[in-house]
């Protein structure tokens, strides 16, 4: 990037950096919200307490279906648009 270019940039800077952060923002929040350790983590203490007989079957089953979905949603994403 020439002088010029920067020079006549300027008055644009702080809005490249304000959407450079949005940017990032946007991407540690969907690496969040689509990582799949929280749900499988989840799955397994639904399961622990099953066992303990802290839930019934049916909360379980409820519960696990919606885990499930979460997962296929999160593969679904992660395999992209086809």
């Amino acid at each position: 990037m020439g002088l010029l270019t920067q020079l006549l940039t300027l008055p644009v800077a702080p809005v490249r950096g304000a959407v450079w952060i949005a940017e990032k923002v946007l991407e540690t929040a969907e690496e969040e919200y689509y990582d799949p350790a929280p749900v499988w983590r989840e799955l397994r203490e639904l399961e622990a307490r099953l066992v303990r007989g802290e839930i019934d079957q049916e909360a379980f089953d409820r519960r696990e279906d919606e885990l499930l979905d979460r997962l296929d949603e999160i593969d679904a994403y992660r395999r992209g648009p086809r």
